[in-house]
């Protein structure tokens, strides 16, 4: 049985959907005014296996991810451009799905944009104001009040008084209370607006997702995910004003995933430790990346580096040095084996992909082990071990290829040509001129490895 470790409730519980056999899933997406970074890969990716695991657990899953395409950030980035603020949105929309193919992130059923939604966005805030969660401030501003709901922060487990001893009123905020939080922004001069009740004016970032979420999955729905960073205020004002607005429960199951630390460091601008997924690929195949952000159960922090960053290279060499030479067949794969089975048993404790991939390993020594006593044993189990890794995104390129990775600036036909002269060299007994060419591809970072009187090349990374 699926276990799922529940922010709300603090501890793991059976997973059991609304709807039997289908899950409703809501993720927090990205807010489109830069690239993405490795924060942003480390939650698009742990979804993506949890997405993954849940389809092959033969779940029907419909599953929501959105954009925020218009809020401050990118209003003001626009601004600093001096490029309409819908443009600046749509040319990072175009790179985050590009990142996102790069690191085989399957597409969410639906995208939502907050700009497209702009109707329910209303709707909700209207609900709010005639149930009188909400009220217009004298600036014109709406905001949710937060000492009419019951139980606000229960996900983060805030104390409501400690929030309004630290809380401050802003310079132009006119809210009766400093912990109420915005729901529709009144538009400044040349900031982009859309007509409401209340104005020409925008909603603010956190009823976004309330309206969005409901509006595509209902008003009570399975799972709802993010970054740790947004279980306040973000996520514990979304319940604030779901549950206030439909007077049902908003979400059964929340996720978040741990934070990406920098060689032990919170990653961040300021400190000049803050990565985008594009630098990272210059140095790193995008399977690399995907590996490493798996390497760590997905509520843990993960520290990034390029000593681990190398060890997950080091890592999937050897799954590949594995798988090659072999035809895989996922539908020859032996099923339900004793492999699948505990690795299954590691997916079900709360998607402990770690351990996932430790059964992955015990898998790949018993290929090398079968490699030359049962190769057509061996063969079934690679198959098994590329079905296996397929939930968790991974093992899926040809072998050779990967193990040439970083071979780009070799000449390939060069290498094969000095390949043909050595084994020339060998026939004749040759033996000083074999190992003469054996070195000079050393120098290249080129190692060989004969087998039944052929012999193949990959890179050596040093």
């Amino acid at each position: 049985m699926l276990k799922i470790y529940n922010t709300l409730t603090h501890k793991k519980e059976t997973f059991q959907p609304m709807e039997a056999g289908k899950v409703r899933m809501y993720v927090c997406g990205i807010t489109t005014y830069d690239y993405l970074h490795i924060g942003h890969a480390r939650m698009l990716v742990a979804f993506d296996v949890i997405l993954r695991y849940l389809r092959a657990s033969d779940y029907e899953v419909r599953y929501v991810r959105n954009i925020t395409d218009v809020d401050d950030k990118i209003i003001r980035r626009a601004q600093e451009n001096n490029e309409p603020f819908d443009e600046l949105a749509g040319r990072f929309i175009n790179c985050m799905h590009e990142d996102e193919q790069a690191l085989n992130i399957i597409a969410p059923d639906i995208e939502p944009r907050a700009t497209q939604h702009i109707e329910e966005i209303i709707a909700m805030i209207r609900s709010l104001v005639d149930k009188e969660y909400a009220y217009q401030a004298e600036n014109g501003d709406v905001y949710y009040a937060v000492a009419k709901f019951n139980n606000y922060a229960s996900l983060s487990r805030k104390n409501p008084d400690e929030l309004l001893a630290g809380a401050r009123i802003e310079v132009g905020e006119s809210k009766l209370d400093p912990r109420d939080f915005v729901l529709w922004k009144t538009a400044k001069e040349g900031e982009p607006g859309w007509d409401s009740p209340w104005g020409l004016g925008r909603p603010g970032w956190h009823i976004e997702c309330s309206a969005m979420s409901t509006s595509c999955l209902g008003n009570s729905f399975d799972i709802h995910g993010g970054g740790s960073d947004l279980i306040f205020p973000h996520h514990d004002n979304e319940i604030a004003q779901s549950e206030a607005a439909t007077g049902e429960k908003f979400v059964q199951t929340w996720m978040h995933n741990g934070p990406v630390r920098v060689d032990d460091e919170k990653m961040s601008k300021s400190l000049g430790n803050f990565f985008t997924i594009r630098e990272v690929l210059k140095k790193y195949p995008a399977e690399v990346i995907r590996y490493f952000l798996l390497s760590s159960q997905y509520r843990s922090p993960i520290n990034y580096s390029e000593e681990n960053l190398q060890s997950a290279y080091g890592a999937l060499e050897r799954f590949y040095n594995a798988l090659k030479g072999f035809s895989v067949d996922k539908q020859q794969a032996p099923a339900d084996s004793a492999y699948e089975q505990r690795f299954k048993a590691a997916m079900d404790d709360d998607f402990n992909t770690p351990e996932a991939i430790g059964v992955l390993f015990e898998l790949a020594r018993e290929i090398n082990r079968l490699r030359d006593e049962d190769e057509q044993e061996a063969e079934k189990l690679s198959s098994l071990l590329v079905r296996l890794g397929a939930i968790l995104g991974i093992l899926q390129s040809d072998p050779a290829a990967f193990l040439r990775e970083g071979s780009e600036d070799i000449d390939a036909d060069h290498i094969d040509a000095l390949i043909a002269q050595r084994k020339q060299a060998r026939e004749e007994k040759n033996w000083a001129l074999a190992d003469k060419i054996r070195d000079e591809l050393t120098e290249l970072n080129v190692v060989l490895e004969d087998k039944d009187g052929l012999t193949t090349w990959r890179i050596e990374r040093k």
